[in-house]
């Protein structure tokens, strides 16, 4: 896979920064920062992971991720394709100490305070599409003003979902953060594999019972659950880009059970892998 390429905007000469990511596809990189980030997709599909929520992305999607929040955006390199995204990153000071305390912007504040959880616009405002696109072409005065303007308008827009559940907090302190991040790069590359619960907590120099606990209390969901997750994501988008048999997906995404595969697939989805096959490819 080619290195990430980032075209940066207002940088050294600015309190914040934005730049376009491209690249064949986008590797796993899971990671948080004290930033605000603000991503827009704008070619190629994934898969988004944000907190302990797992599930595909598109052109259009546009989300706010609060401080600390661990993400990553992954996808496969196809023929012809890349993989796109506009990308600007703030802090909450990014325009002084108490700016966003001001009366006049208090929807911002808002919008803000619910991006500790991530917050997701699909498809994002086209008006939002066209300021984010082009921050990087212009100079830094303008482009806070444009990044205000682009805030202010999602803040306006509303209909936005959080991403992660009313459990989840961000990681505490720097063990807990490096622990779960060993632990959800393993599970991105081997949840097509068996998964032994041993063998994960061995990872992080766990007991099974002491690391089952951790990860549910970290993540609010089991590892069980988030490994299901995992899965129905790959099968998810095996159904949409190959023409593999149902039974060969619930084998590639990690179930040796078929009827185990559709009812996890049924729990997650609201419908059967034929059926989301089916009512994708319609659209």
């Amino acid at each position: 896979m080619k290195p990430r390429f980032e075209l940066p905007g207002a940088s050294d000469d600015a309190t914040w920064k934005c730049f376009i990511r491209r690249q064949d596809a986008f590797d796993f990189n899971w990671h948080h920062h004290v930033e605000y980030e603000v991503t827009l997709v704008t070619e190629g599909c994934g898969t988004r992971y944000v907190g302990t929520t797992v599930e595909p992305y598109r052109p259009g999607d546009l989300v706010l991720l609060g401080p600390d929040l661990p993400h990553t955006f992954s996808s496969e390199p196809y023929e012809g394709g890349v993989a796109e995204a506009a990308v600007a990153q703030f802090r909450h000071d990014f325009l002084g100490p108490g700016f966003f305390d001001l009366p006049q912007f208090a929807s911002i504040a808002a919008l803000l305070a619910r991006s500790a959880r991530g917050a997701l616009f699909s498809p994002a405002p086209e008006p939002v599409r066209r300021i984010l696109t082009g921050l990087p072409d212009l100079e830094p005065a303008a482009a806070t003003v444009a990044l205000l303007d682009a805030l202010d308008r999602l803040a306006r827009t509303g209909g936005d979902r959080p991403l992660t559940g009313p459990g989840y907090t961000t990681a505490p302190d720097a063990d807990v953060s490096r622990r779960i991040d060993t632990v959800c790069r393993h599970l991105q590359e081997a949840h097509h594999r068996p998964v032994k619960l041993s063998d994960v907590a061995a990872l992080v120099h766990m007991a099974p019972t002491s690391f089952s606990r951790f990860f549910r209390r970290t993540m609010g969901r089991t590892l069980t659950d988030y490994v299901n997750q995992l899965r129905i994501e790959t099968a998810c988008r095996l159904l949409i880009t190959t023409e593999l048999p149902i039974t060969d997906v619930a084998v590639r995404s990690g179930y040796q059970n078929l009827s185990n595969f559709n009812r996890r697939f049924l729990e997650l989805k609201s419908m059967r892998p034929r059926e989301y096959r089916r009512t994708y490819r319609a659209h």
